[in-house]
């Protein structure tokens, strides 16, 4: 995808991250490679949207509470509400979170994989029963290392908290 394509492209120490903004509603928050080009926010919501996730690169227990458009089946949303319950510096199995909602592993995986809004809905929290896991729909090496990425990021936080 071209910088062009977004309505702000912010860059983080582990991707960039590209934002897109549809009427009152950010659509999607993309992770980008890492040495895509910052774009500066195009309107007020993408302005919001970088201070916020530039909010949680400086400290993951802040919190990303932005007007989302999500979209997708019953099915995905549940996934995706049960992954917006699972706090900072914590993971879920994708078999546990099949099991709270009644499903299967696999579709589970599937729906994390289809999150267009990842950080604010953190599918990084959730992981195989053996390993890390993919992450969008991928396994590559620079793919996951931003899910590890994410994943130490929130733990340093957590840790630092603990007395």
């Amino acid at each position: 995808m071209a910088v062009a394509d977004f309505d702000a492209v912010l860059r983080l120490p582990c991707a960039a991250v590209g934002v897109r903004v549809r009427g009152a509603t950010i659509s999607e928050i993309a992770l980008l490679p890492v040495d895509t080009p910052a774009r500066p926010p195009s309107n007020d919501l993408a302005a919001r949207a970088c201070e916020q996730i530039q909010a949680y690169a400086d400290d993951p227990a802040r919190s990303i509470d932005l007007p989302l458009a999500i979209e997708g089946s019953a099915f995905q949303r549940r996934v995706w509400a049960a992954i917006m319950r699972i706090p900072v510096g914590a993971t879920r199995t994708y078999g546990e979170l099949a099991e709270e909602i009644g499903s299967t592993a696999r579709a589970v995986g599937q729906a994390c994989g289809d999150n267009r809004l990842p950080l604010a809905i953190p599918c990084h929290r959730v992981v195989a029963a053996r390993g890390i896991g993919g992450f969008a729909h991928r396994t590559d090496h620079v793919t996951l290392d931003v899910k590890r990425w994410l994943l130490a990021h929130e733990s340093r936080s957590v840790f630092a908290l603990t007395p």
